[in-house]
């Protein structure tokens, strides 16, 4: 199936998976283009993001944010054309920004949506590096990591879409920059082309012992993008006053229970007190939405001047998009996973 001007298809959650999702949670629907009202637009779907925080939204338990109904279509960012408005500072053809699900065509009445004009370049950008992602990295570095010069910075999830450019930034700003991925195609990525220090393999054995010897004075700011077994590996080389944004826990998504192994609750609480840690969670838009134009400002003029390299990996086909989400959650994505939705 392909993006027509008649149909809109659309992806709907069935049921909410215990563990991983698969094949049974999402369902490919066909039904008619929506028709805009009275201060309404509609939008044609160009690219869809895929992100972690999507197998959040499938589940009913508590959270930042609401649930995806049963029956309703998945949330996810997009880029869009606008095919009509009647909606002030929207104008035919204009690209946007918008969360637009995993579906053709949307229906917005503006909120939270960005215009980018008729023809930005690399429209696609502005669900990664220009945008929720690039954002997440600044954000979490600049503002919870407050990092200073000579210091040391490790950055789970290296290759992804906000570690490989939570680690560029770190760069840029005079910090040692080590990363952690999986899989030695991925740590030749994070060094050679994205300029960090170093990058060790966790997948690797001895991946503890082939941190700590990365980090010879310790670790100042360690970004969480996985949690587990790499937290696990961080937590004593930590160094008194270290400071930890923690954006994600990719590892912990799909379990269905608390790991095996002791409790070690109180030696993380132990060591945060006795070295002085500051350990934040943030939501990046409830958090930090306020400084999007400063860092649109910065980071582009970075992207521009090469200074932030970027790797999408373009997926084309919505049907391709379950497949390609449980991917992502089983780390098998390298760079910024999106999909084309328009042949």
């Amino acid at each position: 199936m392909t993006q027509t001007d008649t149909e809109n298809r659309r992806y709907v959650l069935v049921e909410r998976p215990k563990g991983a999702p698969d094949g049974n949670t999402l369902r490919l629907e066909t039904a008619e283009v929506p028709s805009p009202g009275p201060g309404q637009m509609l939008l044609r779907n160009e690219y869809l993001s895929l992100d972690p925080y999507m197998r959040g939204r499938m589940s009913d338990a508590p959270s930042y944010a609401a649930p995806v109904e049963i029956g309703a279509v998945m949330v996810g960012g997009t880029v869009a054309q606008v095919v009509s408005s009647d909606v002030a500072g929207f104008d035919k053809d204009d690209w946007v920004v918008a969360f637009g699900g995993w579906q053709d065509y949307a229906l917005s009445d503006g909120s939270g949506v960005i215009n980018m004009g008729k023809s930005p370049e690399n429209p696609s950008w502005a669900l990664g590096v220009l945008g929720m992602p690039g954002l997440t990295a600044w954000s979490g570095l600049t503002r919870i990591g407050q990092p200073k010069e000579g210091e040391t910075l490790v950055v789970a999830g290296a290759s992804g879409p906000v570690g490989a450019t939570v680690g560029q930034i770190g760069k840029i700003l005079g910090l040692r920059v080590v990363g952690i991925a999986g899989g030695p195609e991925k740590c030749r990525h994070v060094v050679d082309t994205l300029g960090f220090d170093e990058c060790i393999d966790y997948k690797a054995d001895g991946f503890p012992k082939a941190l700590e010897t990365a980090v010879p004075d310790g670790i100042d700011i360690y970004f969480e993008n996985v949690g587990g077994a790499v937290f696990d590996a961080v937590l004593p080389l930590l160094n008194t006053s270290a400071r930890i944004p923690v954006c994600g826990l990719i590892s912990q998504y799909n379990a269905t229970s608390l790991p095996d192994g002791p409790d070690r609750m109180n030696l993380l609480l132990g060591t945060i007190l006795r070295k002085r840690m500051t350990m934040r969670g943030f939501i990046v838009f409830d958090d930090f939405g306020h400084l999007y134009p400063e860092f649109a400002r910065q980071v582009g003029d970075w992207v521009r001047q090469g200074k932030i390299k970027y790797r999408e990996e373009m997926i084309a086909g919505l049907e391709k998009a379950p497949e390609a989400f449980i991917g992502l959650l089983n780390g098998e994505a390298f760079g910024k996973r999106v999909i084309k939705l328009s042949a």
